[in-house]
């Protein structure tokens, strides 16, 4: 398959705005939803032995030691750019603790103040050790991808014909995102953002179905069953033409709304013209008056404010056939081979 023909993942739309963000990006934690959920992490021994020596370690260096300042100050000093950089993504405050504390620590000790050092190191080996902890815990996406397995699903889930047709609705989808028609507000009647992405994720759900059952039909060798045989199967694969026709219809009223939306985008863009030109055309009109006589420069005139008034009249003919188009669409269905596929 190549990337032409390679769709994106597709999110069910339940999924929350933040969790599809952390999964989509990190692909490669994501499993089709034709294989198992990726499993649970199994802590081993050597983890845990390396994390007990590690951890303590980390602690002491940044937060009791000076080493972390000096690391940052002087190491930094040979132009190692990332390891600055690195520092201050940790975040304002865990930096300034490790530059800050090693110096308090010092100035106790050489004011005798041995017990309030003690306490500070003690206290920053703490916050060091759950900052630690907190990172060496299962990535969010890793665990988003195993609970929401089979609520996202990935280009392994489909074959050649069926990524051909979810990249066609991927693309009169991100069409009608991306006009300006849908970014100016002329197509609020349809909820784009809610229903497009409806749409794309029952259209994905279908086409995986249908990608499953080509496959086990492939795995049942049909040229080596009798033809009595295959005769029994008939009755399935007209009902699967049928379903391939139903979503290739449903793919098709897509990007027939994509091409209306193109079209109201050109009216829209006209109309800006006309809208942004309203000084030009006064000189234009000035210009005529001043030099033609009155009867000429009235015909100019007045035939430049019809093209306005057709140009406008044009933006809303477009924009009502997008609207149309929209209102088109069919609301994802429920009926089977639409929904998610299950987890396996």
């Amino acid at each position: 398959m190549n990337e032409q023909d390679r769709p994106r993942p597709v999110f069910d739309p339940a999924i929350g705005g933040e969790d599809r963000a952390l999964l989509a990006a990190a692909p490669g934690r994501l499993a089709p939803a034709s294989m198992p959920a990726p499993p649970p992490p199994r802590l081993r021994a050597a983890t845990v032995v390396a994390r007990l020596v590690w951890i303590p370690a980390f602690a002491i260096f940044y937060g009791v030691l000076p080493g972390g300042w000096l690391r940052v100050f002087f190491i930094a000093s040979l132009d190692d750019d990332e390891l600055v950089g690195g520092a201050v993504r940790w975040g304002r405050l865990p930096v300034l603790a490790m530059m800050l504390t090693p110096a308090l620590q010092v100035l106790l000790l050489l004011l005798g103040q041995v017990e309030a050092a003690v306490v500070l190191a003690a206290a920053s080996f703490a916050g060091w050790v759950l900052g630690a902890l907190r990172h060496v815990r299962e990535p969010a996406a890793a665990r988003l991808a195993r609970e929401h397995h089979g609520s996202y699903l990935l280009p392994a889930d489909f074959d050649r014909p069926a990524a051909r047709l979810l990249v066609r609705a991927q693309r009169a989808v991100d069409a009608v995102l991306g006009s300006q028609s849908h970014g100016a507000g002329l197509l609020d009647d349809i909820n784009n953002a809610v229903v497009l992405p409806l749409q794309e994720w029952a259209i994905a759900g279908a086409l995986a179905e249908h990608t499953r059952l080509r496959r086990e039909r492939l795995a049942q060798q049909p040229e080596r069953l009798s033809p009595r045989v295959r005769a029994l199967l008939d009755p399935q694969d007209r009902a699967l033409e049928l379903s391939v026709r139903s979503v290739t219809g449903r793919i098709e009223a897509l990007e027939a709304y994509a091409r209306r939306a193109g079209e109201a985008d050109d009216a829209y863009h006209e109309s800006r013209v006309l809208q942004a030109l309203p000084e030009q055309n006064a000189r234009y009109r000035d210009l005529l008056a001043s030099t033609v006589g009155d009867e000429m420069a009235g015909a100019e005139i007045r035939g430049m404010a019809e093209d306005a008034r057709r140009a406008e009249r044009a933006l809303r003919e477009r924009v009502t056939s997008a609207l149309r188009a929209g209102h088109d669409l069919a609301p994802p269905p429920g009926e089977p081979g639409v929904s998610s596929p299950p987890a396996r």
